[in-house]
């Protein structure tokens, strides 16, 4: 698939950089869109992507990723590394999400994907109304991913990375069928841990996992209100 063959019913819904100019004329040289995926997963990482894109240098098609089929994910996805001036992909793995929570490792994937940039940024845009960054100036933008080309762009990158990990995740465990669900709710993946109990890459203090019959470690109650997101 090439990028010309995008589906023309994302063409009229393109994100720009009305933000990021208006950061860049107040004086912000480098601004970084950062966008997740896989907070509300059963299994596997949560991902974090962070984006520069380039103040003169366009790149047409970048949706949000939920816009996308996965074909065009893939396409953007490959566009978008050799486009941006920086671009940083980092994760909590399940068992940090166990261990802190979502709201803590959120923050400390955000820490590592800073830093995986390679360079220190001025400002940052998040999809959203939580600023989960800390350590530098940041907007939030609600429906950001479908308004700033920045975390749109971040949306797909994060999108594609986890995707693909969960791909290589479901030739090792395939019973869970990760290939399609990438982890999440769905029935499917419901009756593969009814029947075999959560796989190494489960996320097990999460609420969802007290019905289940097995024998590991029993599920520890938690104070983030984060691990919520896992009820049937």
């Amino acid at each position: 698939m090439t990028a010309r063959q995008l589906r023309g019913a994302v063409k009229h819904q393109a994100p720009g950089t009305r933000i990021e100019r208006e950061l860049w004329d107040s004086g912000c040289g480098l601004v970084a869109g950062i966008d997740e995926v896989g907070r509300g997963a059963w299994a596997g990482p949560l991902t974090l992507a962070a984006v520069v894109v380039p103040r003169d240098r366009k790149l047409y098609k970048v949706r949000d990723s939920k816009m996308l089929t996965s074909g065009e994910r893939d396409v953007m996805h490959d566009r978008i590394i050799d486009w941006a001036d920086h671009v940083s992909v980092a994760h909590a793995t399940q068992e940090e999400c166990d261990e802190l929570g979502m709201s803590a490792a959120q923050k400390l994937a955000t820490r590592r994907v800073l830093e995986g940039l390679g360079v220190a940024v001025d400002h940052c845009l998040v999809d959203g109304n939580w600023d989960f960054v800390e350590t530098v100036p940041t907007t939030t933008v609600v429906k950001g991913d479908a308004k700033s080309l920045s975390i749109a762009a971040a949306s797909i990158v994060a999108k594609v990375t986890r995707d693909r990990m969960m791909a290589r995740w479901h030739t090792v465990v395939p019973s869970y069928s990760f290939a399609g669900n990438k982890g999440y709710p769905c029935p499917r993946h419901k009756a593969a841990l009814a029947a075999y109990g959560p796989s190494v890459i489960h996320r097990r203090r999460w609420a969802f996992m007290d019905d289940l019959r097995w024998s590991g470690i029993a599920r520890v109650g938690d104070d983030d209100d984060d691990t919520q997101l896992g009820l049937f």
